[in-house]
């Protein structure tokens, strides 16, 4: 497996800043992209991505706003803005085509890329993703508000506690630390653009049209989207939906053997060896 490699690169459009990119594994083995969720960045990928990186080149971003990436006042944080740039990371690092993961909201952003790029992704993957609003449960935010940003320890463990993982779970700081690092504008701009996003069109509306091969992994114990939501994606023609019993929100940190299986399975038919 090739030692893990980090990049910065500078987006041609105005407005946007440099944007963290790390990857894993053989450059010439088909590649994943891995798109995180809202207040989250990269390192959530951590202890999945040594099972992917064996046989797969695994492509990390922080999003803008996230991680190491810049984070702009003035800077676009809509959905179509983020899946432009992951689709000009992979046009940089001359990836052809992928399998795309996404967690959380970051799966909007996979299903943004899909319909933006189809020819760039030849499969998708969706962990945790609310296919709607319809399926979000409402709860009180932890979050601080501006003038009290960034947020204590006990309004961050709150948001964290259910955005994050299943009850009892305990996060890492290391991710805690993320949500500190965002500024009030790039935490409230991004969970807003996910909204209007979905406002817009549900996912598996938008997926039905595309003829992208999709796969669907949701955590059963999910607290944040009801998981019996997974099924609305069984419109889109051919879509896999596997629930995870015994695990929450964010499957990729509380069981990753469990995400990794399906999805090398996924991979080894959908992913495309680089030429």
């Amino acid at each position: 497996m090739t030692a893990s490699e980090t990049s910065v690169f500078s987006s041609p459009a105005p407005g946007d800043g440099d944007i963290h990119v790390c990857q894993d594994g053989p450059r010439d083995a088909p590649a994943l992209l891995l798109i995180h969720g809202s207040a989250s960045s990269a390192r959530s990928w951590d202890a999945l991505v040594p099972l992917l990186a064996g046989a797969h080149r695994v492509v990390r971003i922080d999003l803008l706003g996230h991680g190491r990436s810049a984070k702009p006042d003035d800077g676009r944080y809509t959905i179509p803005d983020q899946a432009r740039r992951a689709g000009e990371v992979l046009d940089r690092l001359g990836v052809g085509r992928a399998v795309v993961v996404g967690h959380s909201s970051g799966g909007v952003a996979a299903t943004a890329l899909a319909e933006q790029r189809p020819e760039l992704v030849s499969g998708l993957v969706l962990i945790n993703t609310g296919p709607g609003l319809g399926a979000f449960i409402a709860q009180g935010s932890g979050a601080a508000g501006p003038a009290q940003w960034p947020p204590s320890d006990e309004q961050l463990r709150q948001f964290a506690g259910t955005g994050f993982s299943r009850p009892g779970y305990q996060v890492p700081d290391a991710l805690l630390d993320e949500v500190r690092a965002m500024t009030f504008h790039t935490f409230t701009a991004t969970m807003a653009g996910t909204r209007a996003y979905l406002e817009q069109r549900a996912l598996p509306d938008r997926l039905a049209v595309l003829g992208v091969p999709l796969l669907v992994l949701f955590g059963a114990d999910d607290r944040r989207w009801r998981s019996s939501s997974a099924a609305d994606y069984r419109v889109v023609p051919g879509a896999e939906v596997e629930l995870l019993p015994g695990l929450g929100h964010s499957p990729i940190l509380e069981d990753p053997p469990r995400v990794a299986a399906p999805l090398l399975a996924f991979a080894a038919r959908h992913g495309v060896r680089a030429g």
